[in-house]
């Protein structure tokens, strides 16, 4: 069945000025690119969780997540694709995802033990990191199985996140969980229109990366 669902919204002939979009949002809200984007928030739009920190640590925080969760990760990839164990940069088979998703499990992991050891920085960085450590470990078992869309993933781990700061209330967050929503909805949509993901995929992403950042939180903070 989920076969033959996936088969049918492949066949589907998407207009060029649906897929030019749909390649930008994906470009532009790549699940590799997140933990950077919730970083920013973090620091530069939340009115507590950086408070006291000067220009030097915040741009500590940043280079910590940008090399970690997201260079090393893709630095990885283009590697793999270079020694040839896997056919595309852009993942598109159950097989290729699987050392990139232990790979890149790694490297949160690195970022979640950094920002845990570092005691300037407020738990919620270290939490949102472990969440993402078990959004990419479930996404691995996943994966045996079927295709899960990490874009769906992704955007699920930051209404997760979002999710959790509302209820410590230390932030009004109408417009962040409003803006997380329909971002999502643009980004889910893209990838019906670029890719091969059935609508499984994605509900099923959406919902193990924001239970993955809910349960990060239970736990951490």
């Amino acid at each position: 069945m989920i076969n033959e669902q996936a088969a049918d919204i492949k066949q589907i002939k998407w207009p060029v000025l649906l897929r030019i979009p749909a390649h930008f949002f994906s470009y532009v809200f790549h699940p590799l690119f997140i933990p950077l984007y919730v970083m920013y928030f973090l620091l530069f739009v939340h009115p507590s969780y950086a408070a006291g920190f000067d220009a030097r640590i915040k741009m500590q925080a940043v280079l910590i997540v940008a090399l970690n969760a997201v260079f090393f990760p893709l630095f990885c990839v283009l590697l793999l694709k270079g020694l040839g164990f896997i056919q595309s940069i852009f993942l598109h088979t159950q097989k290729d995802r699987i050392i990139p998703y232990i790979a890149s499990g790694v490297f949160f992991f690195w970022t979640w033990h950094v920002f845990r050891q570092q005691s300037q920085y407020p738990s919620i960085y270290a939490s949102f990191f472990f969440g993402v450590l078990l959004t990419s470990s479930a996404a691995l078992l996943a994966n045996i199985y079927f295709k899960i869309s990490m874009h769906a993933m992704g955007m699920g781990g930051v209404i997760g996140l979002f999710l959790v700061i509302m209820s410590y209330n230390t932030m009004l967050m109408t417009w962040p969980l409003s803006l997380a929503f329909l971002i999502t909805g643009i980004v889910c949509t893209s990838r019906l229109v670029i890719s091969n993901h059935t609508y499984g995929d994605l509900y099923l992403g959406l919902i193990i990366g924001t239970i993955c950042q809910i349960a990060a939180a239970l736990i951490m903070l």
